[in-house]
Protein backbone atom coordinates (compact mmCIF):
# COMPACT_ATOMS: atom_id res chain seq x y z
CA UNK A 1 0.00 0.00 0.00
CA UNK A 2 1.34 3.42 -0.95
CA UNK A 3 1.07 6.57 1.19
CA UNK A 4 2.25 10.15 0.81
CA UNK A 5 4.32 11.18 3.83
CA UNK A 6 5.33 14.70 4.82
CA UNK A 7 8.85 13.90 6.04
CA UNK A 8 9.65 17.41 7.26
CA UNK A 9 8.70 20.96 6.21
CA UNK A 10 9.14 21.23 2.46
CA UNK A 11 9.66 17.51 1.90
CA UNK A 12 7.14 14.85 0.85
CA UNK A 13 7.82 11.27 -0.22
CA UNK A 14 5.82 8.24 -1.33
CA UNK A 15 6.27 5.32 1.08
CA UNK A 16 5.22 1.68 0.89
CA UNK A 17 3.36 0.34 3.94
CA UNK A 18 1.77 -2.92 4.94
CA UNK A 19 -1.95 -3.16 4.26
CA UNK A 20 -3.84 -2.19 7.47
CA UNK A 21 -5.03 -5.26 9.37
CA UNK A 22 -8.80 -5.32 9.85
CA UNK A 23 -10.08 -6.00 13.35
CA UNK A 24 -13.50 -6.11 14.96
CA UNK A 25 -14.86 -2.62 15.58
CA UNK A 26 -12.78 -1.14 12.77
CA UNK A 27 -13.57 -0.47 9.11
CA UNK A 28 -11.11 -0.83 6.27
CA UNK A 29 -11.60 1.87 3.64
CA UNK A 30 -10.35 2.33 0.12
CA UNK A 31 -9.79 6.05 -0.29
CA UNK A 32 -11.37 7.55 -3.42
CA UNK A 33 -10.86 11.31 -2.96
CA UNK A 34 -8.64 13.47 -0.79
CA UNK A 35 -9.26 17.17 -0.32
CA UNK A 36 -6.12 19.20 0.34
CA UNK A 37 -6.72 21.81 3.01
CA UNK A 38 -4.89 24.63 4.71
CA UNK A 39 -3.80 22.32 7.52
CA UNK A 40 -1.98 20.12 4.99
CA UNK A 41 -0.35 23.13 3.34
CA UNK A 42 0.71 24.63 6.68
CA UNK A 43 2.16 21.28 7.69
CA UNK A 44 4.18 21.31 4.50
CA UNK A 45 5.47 24.86 5.02
CA UNK A 46 6.16 24.29 8.73
CA UNK A 47 3.64 26.74 10.19
CA UNK A 48 1.06 24.26 11.53
CA UNK A 49 0.67 24.12 15.34
CA UNK A 50 0.09 20.76 17.09
CA UNK A 51 2.25 19.01 14.50
CA UNK A 52 5.06 16.45 14.48
CA UNK A 53 6.97 14.91 11.56
CA UNK A 54 6.98 12.60 9.71
CA UNK A 55 3.23 12.50 9.12
CA UNK A 56 0.81 11.10 6.56
CA UNK A 57 -1.49 14.03 5.83
CA UNK A 58 -5.14 13.98 4.83
CA UNK A 59 -8.45 14.33 6.66
CA UNK A 60 -10.85 15.55 3.94
CA UNK A 61 -11.73 12.12 2.65
CA UNK A 62 -14.19 10.15 0.58
CA UNK A 63 -13.94 6.39 0.64
CA UNK A 64 -15.49 3.03 -0.17
CA UNK A 65 -15.86 0.30 2.44
CA UNK A 66 -13.64 -2.73 1.92
CA UNK A 67 -14.46 -4.59 5.14
CA UNK A 68 -16.58 -3.75 8.16
CA UNK A 69 -18.74 -5.22 10.89
CA UNK A 70 -20.48 -1.89 11.51
CA UNK A 71 -24.24 -2.33 11.74
CA UNK A 72 -26.08 -0.73 8.83
CA UNK A 73 -22.97 -0.40 6.64
CA UNK A 74 -22.03 -2.61 3.71
CA UNK A 75 -18.99 -3.45 1.62
CA UNK A 76 -18.44 -1.15 -1.39
CA UNK A 77 -20.69 1.50 0.18
CA UNK A 78 -19.48 5.10 -0.33
CA UNK A 79 -18.80 6.86 2.97
CA UNK A 80 -16.97 9.63 4.69
CA UNK A 81 -16.13 9.80 8.39
CA UNK A 82 -15.34 12.16 11.25
CA UNK A 83 -11.54 12.48 11.25
CA UNK A 84 -11.44 13.71 14.86
CA UNK A 85 -10.91 10.79 17.23
CA UNK A 86 -12.06 11.61 20.77
CA UNK A 87 -11.89 9.93 24.18
CA UNK A 88 -15.61 10.19 25.07
CA UNK A 89 -14.60 10.53 28.73
CA UNK A 90 -13.32 14.08 29.30
CA UNK A 91 -15.43 17.06 30.33
CA UNK A 92 -15.76 18.33 26.76
CA UNK A 93 -16.85 14.95 25.41
CA UNK A 94 -19.41 14.52 28.18
CA UNK A 95 -20.90 17.87 27.09
CA UNK A 96 -21.13 16.62 23.50
CA UNK A 97 -18.22 18.83 22.41
CA UNK A 98 -16.18 15.99 21.00
CA UNK A 99 -14.57 18.42 18.55
CA UNK A 100 -12.41 19.81 21.36
CA UNK A 101 -11.76 16.64 23.34
CA UNK A 102 -8.89 17.03 25.81
CA UNK A 103 -7.17 14.06 24.14
CA UNK A 104 -8.25 14.80 20.57
CA UNK A 105 -6.42 13.02 17.76
CA UNK A 106 -7.03 14.58 14.35
CA UNK A 107 -6.19 12.44 11.33
CA UNK A 108 -3.27 13.92 9.45
CA UNK A 109 -2.27 16.17 12.36
CA UNK A 110 -1.79 14.30 15.65
CA UNK A 111 -1.91 10.88 13.99
CA UNK A 112 -1.39 9.67 10.45
CA UNK A 113 -4.16 10.61 8.04
CA UNK A 114 -5.71 9.20 4.92
CA UNK A 115 -3.43 10.31 2.10
CA UNK A 116 -3.06 6.63 1.35
CA UNK A 117 -4.61 3.99 -0.84
CA UNK A 118 -6.29 2.34 2.18
CA UNK A 119 -7.16 3.56 5.67
CA UNK A 120 -8.42 1.90 8.83
CA UNK A 121 -10.87 3.80 11.06
CA UNK A 122 -12.99 3.04 14.13
CA UNK A 123 -16.42 2.13 12.79
CA UNK A 124 -18.25 4.54 15.11
CA UNK A 125 -16.92 7.49 13.10
CA UNK A 126 -18.46 6.40 9.77
CA UNK A 127 -21.08 8.43 7.91
CA UNK A 128 -23.25 7.05 5.11
CA UNK A 129 -22.46 8.70 1.79
CA UNK A 130 -26.05 8.44 0.58
CA UNK A 131 -26.57 10.05 -2.82
CA UNK A 132 -23.45 12.22 -2.57
CA UNK A 133 -20.63 11.77 -5.09
CA UNK A 134 -16.99 11.27 -4.08
CA UNK A 135 -16.13 14.93 -4.75
CA UNK A 136 -18.93 16.02 -2.45
CA UNK A 137 -18.02 13.57 0.32
CA UNK A 138 -14.42 14.81 0.29
CA UNK A 139 -15.63 18.37 0.93
CA UNK A 140 -18.02 17.57 3.77
CA UNK A 141 -15.28 18.10 6.36
CA UNK A 142 -14.22 21.65 5.36
CA UNK A 143 -17.84 22.75 5.03
CA UNK A 144 -18.46 21.26 8.49
CA UNK A 145 -15.74 23.51 9.90
CA UNK A 146 -17.74 26.47 8.60
CA UNK A 147 -21.02 24.99 9.79
CA UNK A 148 -19.65 24.56 13.30
CA UNK A 149 -18.42 28.15 13.43
CA UNK A 150 -21.80 29.43 12.28
CA UNK A 151 -23.61 27.28 14.83
CA UNK A 152 -21.30 28.59 17.55
CA UNK A 153 -22.19 32.15 16.55
CA UNK A 154 -25.96 31.46 16.71
CA UNK A 155 -26.52 33.72 13.72
CA UNK A 156 -30.00 35.16 13.34
CA UNK A 157 -31.62 35.71 9.95
CA UNK A 158 -30.57 38.98 8.28
CA UNK A 159 -27.72 39.62 10.70
CA UNK A 160 -24.53 40.87 9.08
CA UNK A 161 -21.64 38.43 9.12
CA UNK A 162 -18.16 39.60 8.17
CA UNK A 163 -15.86 36.76 7.06
CA UNK A 164 -12.17 37.63 7.07
CA UNK A 165 -10.31 35.44 4.59
CA UNK A 166 -11.61 33.93 1.35
CA UNK A 167 -9.68 30.68 1.55
CA UNK A 168 -11.54 27.36 1.58
CA UNK A 169 -12.55 27.57 5.25
CA UNK A 170 -13.59 31.22 4.96
CA UNK A 171 -15.65 30.41 1.88
CA UNK A 172 -17.25 27.44 3.62
CA UNK A 173 -18.06 29.64 6.62
CA UNK A 174 -19.57 32.28 4.36
CA UNK A 175 -21.70 29.71 2.56
CA UNK A 176 -23.01 28.19 5.78
CA UNK A 177 -23.71 31.67 7.17
CA UNK A 178 -25.68 32.41 4.00
CA UNK A 179 -27.65 29.17 4.45
CA UNK A 180 -28.42 30.34 8.00
CA UNK A 181 -29.88 33.55 6.60
CA UNK A 182 -27.04 35.99 7.26
CA UNK A 183 -26.04 38.89 5.03
CA UNK A 184 -22.42 38.02 4.29
CA UNK A 185 -19.53 40.43 3.80
CA UNK A 186 -16.27 38.91 2.60
CA UNK A 187 -12.86 40.55 3.09
CA UNK A 188 -9.57 39.36 1.65
CA UNK A 189 -6.36 40.69 0.09
CA UNK A 190 -6.47 38.35 -2.91
CA UNK A 191 -8.45 39.89 -5.77
CA UNK A 192 -8.65 36.57 -7.62
CA UNK A 193 -10.42 34.98 -4.69
CA UNK A 194 -12.78 37.93 -4.38
CA UNK A 195 -13.53 37.58 -8.08
CA UNK A 196 -14.37 33.94 -7.42
CA UNK A 197 -16.76 35.06 -4.66
CA UNK A 198 -18.40 37.53 -7.02
CA UNK A 199 -18.71 35.31 -10.08
CA UNK A 200 -19.16 31.81 -8.67
CA UNK A 201 -20.84 32.42 -5.34
CA UNK A 202 -22.75 35.59 -6.30
CA UNK A 203 -21.64 37.51 -3.21
CA UNK A 204 -22.54 41.19 -3.25
CA UNK A 205 -20.40 42.60 -0.42
CA UNK A 206 -16.68 42.15 -1.10
CA UNK A 207 -13.81 44.15 0.38
CA UNK A 208 -10.25 44.02 -0.89
CA UNK A 209 -8.30 44.98 2.23
CA UNK A 210 -5.42 46.31 0.14
CA UNK A 211 -7.67 48.69 -1.81
CA UNK A 212 -10.30 49.88 0.66
CA UNK A 213 -10.58 50.74 4.33
CA UNK A 214 -12.38 47.63 5.60
CA UNK A 215 -13.74 49.44 8.65
CA UNK A 216 -15.33 52.13 6.51
CA UNK A 217 -16.57 49.58 3.98
CA UNK A 218 -18.43 47.49 6.56
CA UNK A 219 -19.75 50.64 8.21
CA UNK A 220 -21.25 51.68 4.90
CA UNK A 221 -22.72 48.23 4.10
CA UNK A 222 -24.28 47.90 7.57
CA UNK A 223 -25.48 51.54 7.59
CA UNK A 224 -23.33 52.29 10.60
CA UNK A 225 -24.36 49.33 12.74
CA UNK A 226 -21.22 47.24 11.98
CA UNK A 227 -21.24 43.42 11.65
CA UNK A 228 -23.16 41.39 14.22
CA UNK A 229 -20.71 38.51 13.84
CA UNK A 230 -17.11 38.44 12.63
CA UNK A 231 -15.41 35.22 11.59
CA UNK A 232 -11.66 35.21 11.19
CA UNK A 233 -10.51 32.55 8.75
CA UNK A 234 -7.15 34.15 7.93
CA UNK A 235 -5.02 32.98 10.83
CA UNK A 236 -3.16 36.27 10.26
CA UNK A 237 -2.28 38.13 13.45
CA UNK A 238 -2.67 41.61 11.98
CA UNK A 239 -6.03 40.77 10.42
CA UNK A 240 -7.26 39.21 13.67
CA UNK A 241 -6.28 42.21 15.79
CA UNK A 242 -7.65 44.77 13.33
CA UNK A 243 -11.03 43.08 13.08
CA UNK A 244 -11.90 43.84 16.70
CA UNK A 245 -12.61 47.40 15.49
CA UNK A 246 -15.25 46.20 13.06
CA UNK A 247 -17.57 44.57 15.58
CA UNK A 248 -21.07 45.82 16.41
CA UNK A 249 -22.16 46.49 19.97
CA UNK A 250 -23.33 43.16 21.45
CA UNK A 251 -21.39 41.54 18.62
CA UNK A 252 -19.58 38.23 18.45
CA UNK A 253 -16.09 37.43 17.18
CA UNK A 254 -15.36 33.83 16.21
CA UNK A 255 -11.77 32.75 15.64
CA UNK A 256 -11.85 29.94 13.09
CA UNK A 257 -8.33 30.43 11.76
CA UNK A 258 -5.31 29.64 13.89
CA UNK A 259 -1.93 31.27 14.41
CA UNK A 260 0.84 30.78 16.93
CA UNK A 261 1.15 34.22 18.53
CA UNK A 262 -0.84 36.25 21.07
CA UNK A 263 -3.79 38.39 20.01
CA UNK A 264 -4.29 41.88 21.42
CA UNK A 265 -7.20 44.32 21.61
CA UNK A 266 -8.50 47.29 23.55
CA UNK A 267 -10.29 46.03 26.63
CA UNK A 268 -12.41 49.22 27.05
CA UNK A 269 -13.63 49.02 23.43
CA UNK A 270 -14.38 45.32 23.80
CA UNK A 271 -16.02 45.79 27.20
CA UNK A 272 -18.34 48.62 26.22
CA UNK A 273 -19.72 46.46 23.40
CA UNK A 274 -20.31 43.56 25.84
CA UNK A 275 -18.78 41.60 23.00
CA UNK A 276 -18.28 37.85 22.86
CA UNK A 277 -14.98 36.32 21.77
CA UNK A 278 -14.90 32.61 21.01
CA UNK A 279 -12.89 30.04 19.12
CA UNK A 280 -14.30 27.41 16.82
CA UNK A 281 -12.40 24.16 16.50
CA UNK A 282 -13.16 21.31 14.09
CA UNK A 283 -16.78 20.08 13.96
CA UNK A 284 -19.15 17.49 15.38
CA UNK A 285 -21.31 14.77 13.87
CA UNK A 286 -24.22 17.22 14.01
CA UNK A 287 -22.31 19.64 11.77
CA UNK A 288 -21.36 16.89 9.32
CA UNK A 289 -24.98 15.76 9.05
CA UNK A 290 -26.17 19.34 8.53
CA UNK A 291 -23.65 19.88 5.71
CA UNK A 292 -24.55 16.62 4.01
CA UNK A 293 -28.22 17.54 4.19
CA UNK A 294 -27.45 20.94 2.64
CA UNK A 295 -25.51 19.23 -0.15
CA UNK A 296 -28.32 16.80 -0.86
CA UNK A 297 -30.81 19.68 -0.99
CA UNK A 298 -28.47 21.61 -3.33
CA UNK A 299 -28.24 24.53 -0.91
CA UNK A 300 -24.49 24.40 -1.43
CA UNK A 301 -22.57 23.11 -4.42
CA UNK A 302 -19.13 21.72 -3.50
CA UNK A 303 -18.22 21.40 -7.17
CA UNK A 304 -17.96 25.19 -7.43
CA UNK A 305 -14.95 25.12 -5.12
CA UNK A 306 -12.82 22.49 -6.84
CA UNK A 307 -10.32 24.39 -8.98
CA UNK A 308 -7.43 21.91 -9.07
CA UNK A 309 -7.34 18.15 -9.59
CA UNK A 310 -4.46 15.74 -9.52
CA UNK A 311 -3.86 12.02 -9.48
CA UNK A 312 -2.26 10.41 -6.45
CA UNK A 313 1.00 9.88 -8.33
CA UNK A 314 1.15 13.64 -9.09
CA UNK A 315 0.85 14.88 -5.50
CA UNK A 316 4.57 15.10 -4.76
CA UNK A 317 5.27 17.23 -7.83
CA UNK A 318 2.21 19.49 -7.63
CA UNK A 319 1.70 19.96 -3.90
CA UNK A 320 4.11 22.86 -3.36
CA UNK A 321 2.50 24.86 -6.18
CA UNK A 322 -0.69 25.05 -4.12
CA UNK A 323 1.11 27.36 -1.67
CA UNK A 324 1.39 30.06 -4.35
CA UNK A 325 -1.52 32.54 -3.95
CA UNK A 326 -1.06 33.53 -7.58
CA UNK A 327 -2.17 30.17 -8.95
CA UNK A 328 -5.83 30.87 -8.18
CA UNK A 329 -6.41 27.58 -6.36
CA UNK A 330 -9.46 27.42 -4.11
CA UNK A 331 -9.74 23.71 -3.43
CA UNK A 332 -7.49 20.94 -4.74
CA UNK A 333 -8.70 17.36 -4.85
CA UNK A 334 -6.65 14.20 -5.26
CA UNK A 335 -8.35 11.52 -7.34
CA UNK A 336 -7.46 8.01 -6.25
CA UNK A 337 -9.47 6.17 -8.91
Amino acid sequence: MKSMVCIKPGSMEYKEHEMPEWKKGLTLLRITRIGICGTDLHAFDGSQPYFNYPRILGHELAAEIVKTDAEGFAEKEPVTFLPYFYCDQCTACKKGKTNCCASLKVCGVHIDGGMSEYFLVPSGYLLHGGSLAADELALVEPFSIGAHAVRRAEIARNEFALVMGAGPIGLATAEMARVAGAQVIMADVNERRLKFCREKLKMDHLANATAVDVEEYVRDVTQGAMPDVIFDATGNLSAINNAFRYMAHAGKYVLVGLQKKEIGFSHPEFHKREATLMSSRNATRQDFMHVMDCMEKKLINPGDYITNRMKFNEVKDKFENLLDPGNGAIKAVVEMD
